[in-house]
């Protein structure tokens, strides 16, 4: 009767996941994959400078609300498992403690405001939108974290798309009035107002909501446990957020706005399979805490493993089709980033791998190794890209954060038996897969010099023989959902 009931436990817990993960990755294509879509406009209506300077913004947006919010959220995904029936409270306290610190960190730039602007490069507008989108989109991931724990999908879609698609299409008419208007020399501006407007208005209704339902702004259990779990974590999530922007930045200030545009355009195309790496790793990591917590680990490294080569083969095809993709993205001034794409969207793909490690350590609540093991691969990072950009050009960033990820890898897989006491995702295994697709897609930029139906042919031939060889292993991933579903029916 125990095996039945166990059985049915785990048939209830996998059709959840695979109903929330699926309604969840579906919604993240739609809304995150707006950002391709709308590339061309954007590429089209505004200079290479302009939109290099767009894209560092966004950098600056990033690195600012992952230090000013203390990255409290990130203690949503372990506290439902601490405070089941509190769980509500607990995020809406935090949440407030998020909105202290902001609000503590905006009163210090204000201090500093003349030098925080120049270091940064924003005007007064991008300066003051910069702080009322970190505290609304803070709201936002506090929601979206929740939800996602709670394998709910409905109500954080729905406040994303509403957020993310007017204010798209609302920049994209403010940017082209602008250029019919003959008001060039407002267009960056035009589209900070239209893009992050919607949602900075979303984001305070979503923060509003979340202390309603919560209805707490302030016990100290909560807040001692979110510092304790989220405070060193600080350093790593900054670490990351360097590592995924600092180039771009550094590129800007040492090379020029142009160049910071055509490297940010080649960022684009890593950012479709960053759209759908991060959509599976959101569906996946509540089943990968829950098979933890049910000491069920041996399920994990097979389904992984296949959700690793599915992957590989996506990057390798998106290295294959970059001369497409770059002539779809950007006018012929963007041409050279072509030869960008391999290295990112490879780095990419290491950057993914190395989440199951990290997930297994923030699981266990060991975020220092986290940290330690991001901190020293940033570090190294930014010294490559310095010295590399100095005697190389802007490109060799794009290989040098490469590299930094494989670092990273290495170290967060190192780390896992410390911290787990056991090895769910052997390291061998995945440095194995990570560097064949690595050399893999830097060797396929040989074939940008053939004729486009030899590309074509060579891709039909890999995806068939991937298509023979993983079909049992793209069945064995749907079976894990809906396998227990169908005998639970029986």
């Amino acid at each position: 009767m125990s095996d039945k009931n166990n059985s049915s436990n785990k048939a209830s817990l996998n059709r959840r996941a695979f109903t929330s993960g699926f309604f969840f990755i579906l919604a993240q294509l739609l809304v995150r994959g707006l950002t391709f879509v709308v590339t061309p406009v954007y590429t089209r209506l505004l200079s290479e400078a302009q939109y290099g300077q767009i894209r560092v913004y966004e950098s600056w947006l990033l690195i600012a609300y992952t230090v000013m919010s203390l990255c409290l959220w990130r203690s949503v995904d372990v506290a439902k498992y601490d405070f089941k029936e509190k769980f509500n409270s607990y995020v809406s306290s935090v949440h407030s403690l998020s909105y202290i610190s902001i609000a503590v960190c905006f009163g210090l730039c204000l201090l500093f405001k003349p030098q925080v602007q120049a270091f940064c490069r924003m005007d007064d507008l991008m300066f003051y939108t910069c702080f009322l989108y970190v505290f609304t989109y803070t709201s936002m991931l506090y929601l979206q974290r929740r939800d996602k724990q709670m394998l709910r999908y409905k109500f954080s879609t729905a406040a994303t798309f509403l957020t993310i698609v007017p204010g798209t299409f609302l920049s994209i008419y403010l940017i082209y009035q602008g250029r019919v208007q003959g008001l060039t020399n407002q267009l960056v501006d035009r589209r900070v107002i239209g893009y992050y407007t919607p949602q900075i208005i979303g984001g305070a209704i979503i923060a509003f909501i979340l202390w309603y339902q919560g209805r707490t702004l302030f016990k100290k259990e909560y807040w001692k446990y979110g510092l304790a779990f989220s405070l060193p974590l600080i350093p790593e999530a900054l670490s990351i957020q360097i590592m995924n922007q600092s180039d771009k930045i550094m590129i800007q200030n040492m090379i020029g706005d142009r160049e910071a545009g055509i490297f940010a355009l080649a960022t684009t195309i890593s950012f479709i399979i960053w759209i759908l790496e991060d959509s599976v790793w959101n569906a996946w990591i509540p089943w990968l805490y829950e098979k933890i917590a049910r000491r069920e680990t041996k399920d994990v490294e097979k389904p992984w493993i296949s959700v690793m080569h599915m992957f590989g083969l996506l990057s390798w095809l998106l290295v294959v089709l970059a001369p497409e993709e770059i002539r779809i993205l950007g006018p012929e001034k963007y041409r050279e980033a072509v030869w960008l794409v391999a290295p990112m969207v490879s780095g990419t793909l290491f950057r993914f791998f190395s989440y199951s490690y990290s997930a297994i350590q923030n699981y266990y609540k060991k975020t220092r190794y986290v940290a330690a093991g991001t901190i020293g691969t940033m570090i190294l990072n930014v010294i490559l890209n310095y010295v590399c950009i100095l005697n190389f050009g802007y490109m060799a960033a794009a290989y040098t954060t490469a590299a930094s990820y494989v670092v990273l890898l290495i170290v967060q897989g190192v780390l896992e038996y410390k911290v787990a006491g056991e090895v769910i995702v052997p390291l061998h295994k995945t440095l194995l897969i990570a560097l064949g697709y690595g050399v893999v897609n830097i060797c396929t930029m040989g074939l940008f010099g053939v004729a486009w139906y030899i590309r074509y042919a060579v891709i039909l031939v890999v995806c068939a023989a991937a298509f023979l060889l993983m079909r049992k292993q793209l069945v064995s991933v749907l079976k894990m959902f809906m396998g227990a579903k169908k005998k639970k029916e029986q």
